[in-house]
């Protein structure tokens, strides 16, 4: 069975982007956000395996995001992604229970090792 994953970023072309890579690697992209409170909704409604998260977001930052997620379910897996620079960030992520994180622009083997740490497949 294909590894369901929520893809949420602000940016319309970074969810293509992330979309193009595990597309082609098998997993069943099952909706996107582009904003936290989006993503804390549709993560409710559609039960990912595994979300990808934008750190900086109009509504509702990710790491905020992240936090919601967790609430309402503990065993949630959710990687985040952030541009160069945002260590503080991402540190922050972590301990809200991101289980890891990939850094922009995205280079497809990272991306696909990070989901492939996270999700056992």
């Amino acid at each position: 069975m294909a590894v369901k994953v929520l893809i949420v970023d602000d940016a319309a072309f970074m969810r293509m982007m992330i979309k193009n890579i595990l597309g082609k690697a098998g997993y069943e992209i099952v909706g996107e956000a582009e904003n936290g409170s989006q993503a804390v909704t549709k993560f409710k409604e559609l039960k990912p395996d595994l979300v990808t998260m934008d750190i900086t977001m109009p509504e509702m930052d990710g790491i905020t995001a992240v936090k919601e997620i967790m609430k309402s379910d503990s065993t949630a897996k959710i990687i985040m992604c952030s541009a160069m620079g945002q260590q503080a960030m991402v540190i922050d992520a972590i301990q809200a229970g991101a289980k890891d994180f990939i850094v922009k622009p995205f280079q497809p083997n990272r991306v696909l090792e990070a989901v492939q740490k996270v999700v056992g497949k």
